[in-house]
């Protein structure tokens, strides 16, 4: 008796991202905001293992890496692993499914693309499993309808997002930095933080119209200057973030305490990104931020990384 045939698996990791950058402007008619932010991808990864079926039906089981929280991820159809590799098929007109394992080194709901590096993952690993010959620039087409931050996680290194972020080039830099991310159990809702910053910034006035790139962020990224990047380091969402969980301010004091070369509320929140001048300067400020007791986990990763990449 011959054996049913293994189906096919294949296996990619897509890594998280800090914005250097994130300014924002006034909401426009179609409810999005414009964005000039600089991403950099770190190492820390999704993995995402696709496996074939033939019935043409989805499923995702999440599992933990890292000691992450993964209680809070959807298993249905509205998790970004399975609306990616749905869009991966439906582009191509597949009527293959697929079984979805995530194992989780990214915090959830913690500001740093999580959510979308498995869509990215989901994106490559189908695309590889499905055998459909997608060429990079036709998935950054499909991740681009998935999530702003889609595109950053498939390309990773370091990029510059411009329109909702998902407009992306190629950012120059030289040499490795090092971070520490202090998290957070209780994640902040994205949607709610832009809701606090469109109340806090009813008032303000947007004189250049939609955001711009910081030069000073750029010339640090090229210099390969710490100490020049953690000063130039900013985020329009991270105001109305602690607005709503005013304990960062406290992590981010901590992390300039420790000699951060400089730290700031990660995309949305809640994780704190702290700025380090090497590997060692990054263990040092991860132990002072853990003596403090000022956050539920802190992790040392360095940038810039890949972006999503077959393993297997």
């Amino acid at each position: 008796m011959n054996a049913e045939p293994t189906p096919r698996e294949v296996t990619v990791r897509a890594p998280a991202k800090v914005n250097l950058q994130l300014a924002v402007g006034p909401v426009h008619e179609d409810g999005y905001h414009p964005l000039a932010t600089v991403f950099q991808a770190v190492d820390l990864y999704e993995l995402v293992t696709a496996r074939s079926r033939e019935d043409g039906r989805f499923t995702v089981t999440t599992g933990s890496g890292n000691g992450i929280d993964v209680s809070g991820v959807p298993a249905d159809d509205s998790n970004l692993a399975i609306r990616a590799a749905r869009a991966v098929a439906e582009a191509y007109g597949l009527d293959e499914g697929a079984d979805l394992t995530v194992v989780k080194g990214i915090p959830v709901a913690g500001g740093m693309a999580g959510g979308s590096a498995d869509a990215a993952a989901a994106l490559v690993a189908c695309a590889e499993l499905w055998e459909t010959g997608a060429s990079r620039q036709e998935l950054a087409d499909i991740a681009a309808t998935l999530g702003s931050d889609v595109p950053f996680a498939l390309a990773g290194h370091t990029a510059v997002g411009l329109g909702r972020g998902d407009r992306l080039s190629p950012a120059m830099t030289h040499g490795t930095f090092h971070w520490v991310f202090a998290t957070q159990r209780l994640g902040l809702s994205t949607r709610a933080v832009y809701e606090e910053f469109d109340a806090y910034s009813a008032n303000l006035v947007f004189p250049m119209g939609d955001p711009i790139i910081s030069d000073f962020v750029m010339q640090a990224l090229i210099a390969g200057d710490p100490n020049a990047l953690g000063a130039a380091l900013i985020n329009d969402l991270q105001v109305p973030a602690i607005g709503l969980a005013p304990h960062l301010q406290d992590v981010i004091d901590a992390a300039v305490a420790a000699d951060a070369c400089g730290a700031i509320v990660s995309g949305s929140g809640p994780t704190v990104a702290a700025l380090a001048r090497n590997a060692q300067h990054a263990l040092a400020i991860a132990a002072h931020l853990r003596a403090l007791g000022v956050a539920d986990q802190v992790i040392t990763a360095s940038g810039p990384a890949p972006g999503a990449t077959v393993l297997a």
